[in-house]
């Protein structure tokens, strides 16, 4: 222990026995005050005890960089960007998942094993918990970007380092990641950092919005700045809506605003998702219908949009949902490569490349805006109901209500008041306000009508002249009200079978089966790996960070006959993320009984990669084809193409797995 880190200790020993903090010069040195404070009275750090920087083992490590796979590879490019402009400088740009722990960086090579001293290396820790006052630690304590320079730091072993970082949200407000760049030394006032910390905020704003463009481009995607001539290159606002016109997603700086604006203001680092929900026309004197003359081939002083409260104008550059484009599924490649077909996103995100559903969105893609009616036929919980939801809001109705009507879960002494409605008084019970019926309750959107074949049959003529006339008569009424609903239905079991027992009229069947689709079932479905991933981003706890799969758990969801189907796949996973540790889920994280009884299924293409032989890249979707694009160009050097793609080889394994794409080393082993 050299004099200075002596005398340093002291200070931070003064600064936190104290009753009371002193009155700091500035606004840095009481958010330093306070972090050093924490350290001792909150985590229990010893100024006296200096600890080098932890650096976590390998695999552990691969955790993290697992968990926040997507995030860094996107990020990737601003840290390159950042790094040209600070290289030859002394600094190092880390990345950190929001635990602390680095998942990526770029550095002088020439310095690696003196950076790994310090700590400013893959795999090093900085939490305040466990490093004490630090940029990244601190960042994440406070959501603020900042400089620690130098005797800032809590810790004496890193005093000679000097650490600016920022803070990186997600789309919805949740803190996702930090950057920082660092350096071994500098000089000595912490003003010779104001420059990094400036470089840090611009570039910390770059990746949360290409992190954002990315993560709402199937929605609608406001750009608003203060400026005409800065809305269309550089947007200070970015907000993304859903199809009813509800906000989806902000950048950071739309979020202060926003909340500034409705009389919510909010503190560093407090989440956004109160703002998440909120109409767009509660925010600005403008209704969602109005966005079409906000497109960027008009001249931009012309789309000026006022604030609802403030009446403060902003202009606004707006960006429609980008469209989905799904390669067809037959046997020709030429064919794929003409006739491509144009699946809408809310139908392509329903499968992740199963060729069985992508021929059914194909079909449903040509019938989105037909006035025909659909019947949907699939085994309970094969997503029936997702299927239809998408239908609509993928078609012209988008805008108008989406009805659904479980017929097998109303009393059949319910279900006709429920679905025509009643007036006042019109039966024993009714009620003296009256009511209008789900049928009504879907005019101008889509009634989903789910275990049509559970229907009552007395009830089946009625719902046939909603169909032929596009008329519904409430309970007690005289004269029927004229509705225009696009009607889906859905049923598990077999409607010619019904019909054949007299259960089922035959002419409503025609009626409903304007087309009819069938959904496979889970078993039968080569995206297993995919949906899982899907619905455990969508299931996604912030505050936990991701999850992923052990190879243990993952064949035994494999190996599974999921006769509950996505449902009960949706139920064993937020069974396992709640229990599992660490964010990895394993065997035993999987409920009790879980495939006891189940019959392994017949294997399917997934399940295992394919014999190469009878592998077509041209099925592959556009990542996959990209993939194969790169690994090609590199003759097959994995760890060329790991360096080229940002990612870990682990993860290009997993994404070739994926694919079901083999090396020519795997395929001549397995001849």
């Amino acid at each position: 222990m050299d004099m200075r880190q002596r005398e340093h200790i002291e200070a931070v020993v003064a600064a936190t026995t104290r009753a009371q903090m002193l009155a700091p010069a500035r606004a840095h040195d009481a958010i330093i005050q306070s972090s050093w404070r924490r350290c001792v009275h909150q985590y229990g750090l010893d100024p006296s005890r200096m600890q080098e920087a932890r650096i976590l083992p390998h695999t552990r490590l691969r955790e993290h960089q697992q968990r926040i796979d997507d995030f860094a590879r996107i990020a990737r490019h601003g840290l390159q960007t950042l790094y040209g402009q600070v290289a030859g400088m002394g600094y190092v740009v880390l990345l950190t998942d929001a635990l602390g722990v680095t998942v990526d960086y770029i550095g002088d090579a020439s310095t690696d094993a003196a950076l790994r001293r310090a700590g400013l290396y893959l795999g090093a820790e900085w939490s305040e918990t466990g490093a004490g006052t630090c940029a990244v630690g601190t960042a994440l304590a406070t959501g603020q970007a900042l400089t620690v320079h130098q005797v800032d730091h809590f810790d004496a072993t890193h005093i000679p380092l000097t650490c600016t970082a920022a803070p990186l949200f997600d789309s919805r407000g949740a803190l996702a990641a930090i950057l920082d760049i660092s350096a071994l030394s500098s000089p000595q006032p912490r003003d010779s950092q104001n420059l990094a910390l400036q470089l840090v905020r611009i570039y910390a704003g770059h990746i949360e919005n290409a992190n954002f463009l990315r993560a709402h481009r199937q929605d609608w995607i406001l750009k608003l700045h203060t400026s005409p001539e800065f809305v269309d290159v550089d947007p200070e606002y970015l907000i993304a809506l859903d199809e009813t016109g509800r906000i989806a997603g902000h950048n950071r700086r739309a979020h202060e605003m926003l909340a500034a604006e409705i009389g919510r203001p909010i503190a560093p680092g407090e989440p956004a998702a109160s703002l998440i929900g909120v109409r767009f026309d509660a925010l600005f004197e403008a209704r969602v219908e109005d966005l079409g003359r906000f497109v960027y081939s008009r001249p931009s002083e012309l789309r000026a949009l006022p604030l609802a409260k403030s009446g403060a104008l902003l202009y606004l550059s707006v960006m429609p949902p980008a469209p989905c484009f799904t390669p067809t599924s037959t046997a020709s490649a030429n064919t794929n490569a003409s006739r491509a077909i144009q699946i809408p996103a809310p139908l392509a995100a329903l499968s992740g490349g199963d060729a069985a559903l992508t021929r059914q969105l194909e079909r449903a893609a040509k019938l989105v805006d037909s006035p025909i009616n659909l019947l949907v036929n699939g085994e309970t919980g094969s997503g029936k109901e997702y299927f239809a939801k998408a239908l609509h809001r993928a078609s012209a109705r988008r805008a108008g209500p989406f009805v659904a009507v479980n017929c097998a879960a109303i009393p059949e002494t319910l279900i006709e008041s429920e679905l025509f409605g009643h007036l006042p008084n019109s039966f024993s019970g009714a009620g003296a306000k009256g009511k209008r019926g789900l049928i009504q309750e879907a005019d101008g959107g889509t009634l989903f009508l789910d275990e049509i074949g559970d229907m009552p049959r007395e009830l089946q003529s009625r719902l046939l002249r909603v169909l032929a006339e596009g008329e519904v008569l409430a309970i007690g009424a005289s004269r029927p009200v004229s509705v225009d609903v696009r009607v889906i239905s859905a049923t598990h079991h077999s409607l010619d079978e019904l019909m054949r027992e007299g259960r089922f009229r035959e002419d409503l069947y025609y009626r409903l089966n304007g087309a009819r689709f069938t959904l496979p079932p889970l078993r039968e479905r080569t995206d297993l790996d995919w949906l899982i991933r899907t619905l455990l981003d969508a299931d996604a706890d912030t505050a936990r960070g991701g999850v992923t799969l052990s190879p243990a758990a993952r064949e035994r969801l494999h190996r599974h006959a999921w006769p509950g189907n996505s449902r009960e796949l949706s139920n064993v996973l937020r069974y396992a993320r709640a229990v599992c540790a660490h964010g990895l889920i394993d065997i035993d994280d999987l409920p009790e009984g879980f495939g006891a009884s189940s019959p392994a299924p017949a294997p399917v293409a997934h399940q295992s990669a394919p014999v190469f032989d009878d592998f077509d890249p041209h099925r592959l979707p556009p990542e996959g084809m990209l993939l194969m694009q790169y690994l090609r160009a590199a003759s097959w050097n994995l760890s060329a193409v790991a360096r080229q793609t940002g990612v870990s080889r682990m993860t290009l394994y997993r994404r070739m797995e994926r694919y079901g794409i083999r090396s020519p080393n795997q395929r001549d082993a397995s001849r």
